[in-house]
């Protein structure tokens, strides 16, 4: 991305000179490889902010008389769903996270349906069988738009085996720069036509005006370009570190809870909730751990996650819940740390709970 801040600084739509035509070919060369990652042609591929910019022009760009969706997606799309104005319906998920695939097919009764169900849950971690929605609405003539911020770069994608119409990504979910996505669009079988929601200038073949970020493009084509290398192995050795942390806790610790799919989730993902054991006291307790919750603040006042409450997951659960994110950088002993960190701060603080010295 370097030099593209500095000595190659030209527009990208600025053809009529050399400093503009360099910067065309870099953005280029990035749409080509983030195509090359989910199996796209790179003219399928569109440039934006971020997956949420991605998410609002796939639900509000194709204009649906009907959207099916479901309940633990992401609040781009839940919320883009209900400022579209339309028929909206939001199916239920079973206690691991997955939707029920004949609902699905209950659901789409109309050509005009849009259906967004995401690739990996970014909470949970659950992968939902988006092969099997796409087939679906492949054979009921709706359009299926697939959330892959998470999974890209993480698991396997096929735009054209996994029947997917518009797909959003996100450059810094696989390590690349913030503020830079894209949003796959069909040409072909069928072409898929979006209304931009972004006016001017007419980039990005009309679908987002405005100037491409020429250093974020290329960092993300990087990205997209080392994910795809190195996902196969990367996904196992994630994989083994997840499974370190996740034994390890369960040996040491009692009446703790997996959250999401034990077998069909994201290989970094691990999503537990400790009973007896307030969240923010635990946080507290290991400042240099990286962890998150999944409560929301929203007007000061603390909310249980969306997607742990569409699961079935108890408020007390929902409360004291929190997702570990293994990545390309975790080590061993880092994951060691972490366990000896969680496990002595969790039985300290139930020590101290009167709840805990009365359970039964």
């Amino acid at each position: 991305m370097l030099p593209f801040f500095t000595d190659a600084f030209g527009n990208a739509a600025s053809r009529t000179h050399a400093a503009g035509r360099e910067a065309e070919r870099a953005c280029e060369e990035a749409r080509a490889k983030v195509a090359a990652l989910i199996g796209a042609d790179e003219s399928e591929i569109v440039f934006t902010s971020g997956a949420t910019e991605s998410d609002n022009l796939a639900i509000l760009g194709s204009r649906p008389e009907h959207i099916v969706t479901i309940a633990t997606e992401h609040p781009a799309v839940l919320e883009s769903a209900r400022a579209a104005g339309c028929r909206l319906t939001v199916l239920p998920v079973d206690g691991h996270g997955l939707v029920d695939p004949d609902a699905m097919a209950r659901a789409i009764t109309s050509k005009g349906t849009l259906v967004s169900v995401m690739a990996a849950n970014n909470e949970v971690g659950t992968v939902q069988p988006i092969r099997e929605v796409g087939r679906l609405c492949e054979e009921r003539g709706a359009i299926f738009h697939t959330d892959a911020a998470q999974a890209a770069g993480k698991i396997e994608l096929d735009v054209r085996a996994d029947h997917v119409h518009l797909l959003s990504m996100s450059a810094h979910k696989m390590y690349g720069p913030k503020g830079v996505g894209a949003l796959y669009v069909r040409k072909r079988g069928p072409r898929v036509k979006l209304s931009p929601l972004i006016r001017g200038g007419g980039h990005e073949n009309g679908l987002r005006s405005g100037t491409l970020p020429v250093p974020q493009v290329v960092g993300f084509g990087r990205a997209a370009e080392i994910a795809a290398k190195e996902r196969p192995d990367e996904s196992k050795r994630v994989l083994a570190l997840r499974e370190r942390l996740r034994s390890g806790l369960f040996e040491r610790l009692d009446l703790i809870t997996l959250n999401g799919h034990p077998e069909r989730r994201l290989p970094g993902n691990l999503h537990v909730s400790f009973a007896y054991v307030e969240v923010e006291s635990l946080l507290q307790a290991m400042p240099e751990i990286c962890v998150s919750t999944s409560a929301a603040c929203a007007s000061a006042v603390l909310k249980p996650s969306h997607v742990l409450k569409a699961m079935g997951v108890s408020d007390e659960l929902a409360y004291n819940s929190v997702r570990f994110g293994i990545g390309r950088f975790n080590t061993p002993a880092e994951i060691d740390i972490t366990l000896d960190r969680v496990v002595a701060a969790a039985k300290h603080i139930r020590e101290q709970s009167p709840a805990w010295a009365l359970r039964k």
